[in-house]
């Protein structure tokens, strides 16, 4: 798996005062039992939740949430208190696989009204249960105690900003660097996601960003880690205006 360069002890020195507001946590555990890794950077502000690699096969969101990381170690301008997961799906990220160990799509687990066991396709198996795996019962628990203003997750499929809920305006402003377009559904049925778990029937605006599927790390890097940047800073305006 190719990610952005680690932060070398200079970056470091440099970010020293982003690191000490940063903490470090587990956020959870896969169905392996391996570690999920959360950074929080905590200002005063709104509450917002980046997610990356929810579906393992879609390494552009993981590039794109590492690329975050680095900008945020080495300058935090933002009055939010900000949680970013990297890889959400690190069992699945490790196998290339979009689905968990137990072969579940996280993105159909969440205990949605609408969830069903009835797929057409193995990739989007739901699971036994509506939340019934341990990276869906953490982020479950997340979103209960911390309940973001604003979600990103962060996937890689055609280009579009699908928006479930109020956050259109941080969809136009990365539409204003990427071109892309913005959606109310992402043109097919989603029973069980975290779109519809959050965005719709908890009040907690989510935008389900899907970066082209194939694009270069560095196009990642350069288009898409800047324009999620700028949409932070609509977050932070818009809702401490509101």
């Amino acid at each position: 798996m190719d990610l952005p360069r680690p932060v070398s002890s200079l970056d470091r020195t440099i970010a020293l005062d982003q690191i000490e507001a940063m903490k470090t946590f587990i956020f959870g555990e896969t169905s392996a039992g391996l570690p999920i890794l959360g950074y929080r950077f905590q200002n005063a502000g709104p509450r917002a939740l980046i997610l990356g690699g929810v579906h393992g096969d879609e390494i552009e969101g993981v590039w794109a949430a590492h690329g975050l990381l680095r900008q945020f170690l080495y300058a935090f301008p933002y009055r939010l208190d900000l949680t970013l997961v990297p890889t959400f799906n690190l069992d699945g990220v490790l196998r290339k696989d979009r689905r968990n160990a137990n072969g579940v799509d996280l993105n159909r687990n969440m205990p949605t009204s609408d969830w069903t066991n009835h797929v057409a396709q193995d990739r989007y198996y739901p699971g036994k249960s509506p939340n019934s795996e341990p990276e869906t019962k953490a982020l479950v628990e997340f979103l209960d105690h911390h309940r973001p203003n604003f979600i990103m997750s962060l996937h890689s499929w055609h280009p579009v900003l699908n928006v479930n809920g109020d956050c259109r305006p941080e969809a136009e402003e990365i539409q204003r660097h990427n071109g892309y377009r913005i959606d109310d559904s992402i043109g097919y049925p989603t029973p069980g996601c975290l779109g519809t778990y959050a965005g719709l029937e908890r009040e907690m605006p989510t935008l389900t960003y899907e970066i082209e599927r194939g694009q270069s790390q560095s196009d990642v890097l350069s288009v898409h880690v800047p324009a999620i940047q700028e949409a932070l800073k609509v977050t932070e305006q818009r809702i401490h205006k509101g």
